[in-house]
């Protein structure tokens, strides 16, 4: 709701002062019909990359539900899934779908998102996509990185998410875990915080105050 709401105020425009007050003229300077300041339209873009381990399980309708609701409203979206391998998911997603356990079965049977064991790995999944996708991100795309956190003690390949956020507009981070455990056992949660912006995020009304800071209406 907040993005359509200024999506709307962004196509109305603001009023240009000087070209109203030049067709004023023709009515005794009365300015009867304000000119508005139409906005350039850009298309926005935005990189979606999630976490789909058993680690998540638990919030993976939550997490799908995001992604479907995103999808509908962005123009140009990329969505990425990973365990210790990650894979392009975004031909999976249909506009005006709300089936999270659908969408999150055909994701877990169809995409390539394991190596050689089934436990999640951030920092060779982190570290792929800066190599495979690195072209999907550039200075107008927004990043949303769907997470946990948790390692299982592997490297969490900070250079990796440092090139990631050196390409992006802007990089987000929604932490399904409540911010008391992050850095408890394997999970990187404050290192990851030490470079990207990093909330506390499970359900709609934690989403509803991130989308309050971050996109004000």
């Amino acid at each position: 709701t907040r993005l359509a709401a200024r999506r709307r105020r962004a196509a109305r425009g603001t009023i240009d002062l000087r070209r109203t007050v030049r067709g004023s003229l023709s009515t005794g300077g009365v300015p009867m019909k304000p000119v508005l300041r139409r906005r350039r339209p850009v298309r926005p873009e935005l990189v979606l990359l999630c976490d789909v381990s058993g680690s998540v399980s638990g919030f993976s309708d939550f997490t799908m539900l995001l992604v479907q609701a995103l999808h509908d409203q962005f123009s140009k979206v990329r969505v990425f899934a990973f365990v210790n391998r990650i894979d392009e998911v975004t031909g999976f997603l249909r506009h005006g779908t709300a089936d999270p356990e659908g969408l999150g079965s055909r994701i877990q049977a169809e995409a390539r998102l394991t190596g050689w064991h089934g436990s999640s790995d951030y920092g060779v999944a982190l570290g792929e996509f800066a190599e495979r996708y690195g072209d999907a991100v550039g200075p107008r795309t927004t990043v949303f990185v769907l997470g946990d956190a948790r390692t299982n003690m592997s490297d969490p390949n900070l250079p990796a998410l440092r090139e990631i956020a050196g390409r992006a507009r802007r990089l987000y981070w929604l932490n399904p875990e409540p911010r008391a455990q992050w850095g408890t056992g394997d999970s990187a949660a404050p290192d990851y915080a030490g470079v990207v912006d990093m909330h506390e995020c499970r359900n709609a009304r934690q989403l509803g105050s991130i989308v309050s800071r971050l996109l004000p209406v």
